[in-house]
């Protein structure tokens, strides 16, 4: 069936499409017997798992661009995800780059964007967490196993695009104040290829100087966050290498391996049809094998010690267990939930209850 409804929503822009199909889901959600049929058919049987010192209820999550306001939880929740990452939040609202930004490339079962961080900021971002913590009943965040919430946040933080990179540190210090009361863990995400410049925050002296400052500041609560990293898919192996080694140095809790790609190799889509997109990451199939691999060398290289996310191209069961066998506790989907529908989780959760 959800073939069909995706026919229709492809010849909407991809935006649109977008925004059409979660206010639907929204308006379905707000009718009670509604959601609970929807949570029943979509949520599924899987046990908890422990990562990060946190209990997820399921090992599936959505990974962050997909609801950047935390504006879906409910819903998302309904679906039957087990974490979302909001976000990437930055300290003060930003429209992002201009439109049209995101596009499908159907034979490649892929999409390209430059989003370039949009989202209302971090102050409205931390007001709408809050509000759903209150309405969902989990307003008193018990630090217990034996009270899991049905789904847990993660905090994607960037910075704002006219944030000069020496002082970066300032923006992510300000996200993850503001958020730390209402989320379950952090993501820093120094990896997006559509803020210019952001990507040389992932080298080793300005990605310590980040990650140290927001150590210390974590340190200081009474209720830690696990804190990650999510790195590039174009990171070479001495790169990679670095990441890892201060990883270890700072205790870091772990990684999300990847991000989108900037490469266009091997590319179906007509290669005039590509170069006339423009710039912009690409994410879904062709970055599975890269990310994949990405994970499966961090595991290696730590003796898995340092845990991770497999996100990229996770479509289908077989896809998600070869995330999970190359050394991933976890994973995200996010293209592959677009182009497989809402029944995702749940198939991929079938597979491994």
């Amino acid at each position: 069936m959800y073939q069909a409804i995706r026919r229709v929503l492809f010849l909407l822009s991809a935006e649109t499409a977008h925004s059409f199909s979660m206010r639907a889901l929204t308006l379905f959600c707000s009718v009670g017997f509604v959601r609970k049929a929807l949570r029943n058919y979509f949520r599924p049987k899987a046990a908890a798992f422990p990562a990060f010192g946190l209990s997820f209820p399921n090992r599936v999550g959505l990974g962050a661009g997909f609801d950047k306001n935390a504006r879906y939880l409910r819903e998302l929740e309904t679906l039957g995800f087990g974490f979302v990452e909001i976000g990437t939040v930055t300290p003060r609202p930003q429209a992002g780059n201009d439109k049209p930004r995101l596009f499908r490339l159907p034979k490649d079962k892929a999409l390209i964007n430059r989003m370039g961080f949009n989202n209302d900021g971090v102050d409205a971002v931390a007001k709408r967490l809050k509000q759903w913590r209150k309405n969902d009943g989990r307003s008193q965040r018990k630090e217990d196993s034996r009270y899991p919430p049905a789904l847990l946040i993660g905090g994607n933080i960037g910075k704002n695009k006219t944030t000069p990179n020496e002082e970066a540190w300032k923006d992510y210090e300000i996200c993850f104040r503001t958020l730390h009361p209402y989320v379950d863990f952090f993501v820093v995400n120094v990896s997006s290829p559509n803020t210019p410049g952001l990507r040389e925050l992932q080298e080793k002296d300005a990605l310590k100087k980040i990650l140290t400052h927001l150590q210390e500041m974590n340190k200081t609560f009474a209720h830690p966050r696990p804190i990650l990293l999510k790195i590039a898919p174009d990171l070479t192996l001495e790169q990679i290498d670095d990441v890892i080694d201060l990883a270890k140095e700072i205790s870091l809790d772990g990684l999300v391996a990847t991000n989108t790609t900037i490469s266009r190799a091997g590319l179906q889509t007509a290669a005039g049809e590509v170069q006339a997109i423009g710039a912009g990451g690409v994410s879904g199939k062709p970055l599975e094998q890269r990310s994949t691999e990405i994970v499966r060398y961090i595991h290696q290289k730590t003796g898995g010690q340092i845990p991770l996310i497999g996100s990229g191209g996770i479509f289908t069961v077989d896809d998600a267990r070869n995330k999970l066998a190359a050394g991933a506790s976890l994973i995200e989907v996010w293209t592959g939930f677009i182009y497989e529908g809402p029944g995702i989780v749940k198939r991929i959760c079938g597979a491994f209850a």
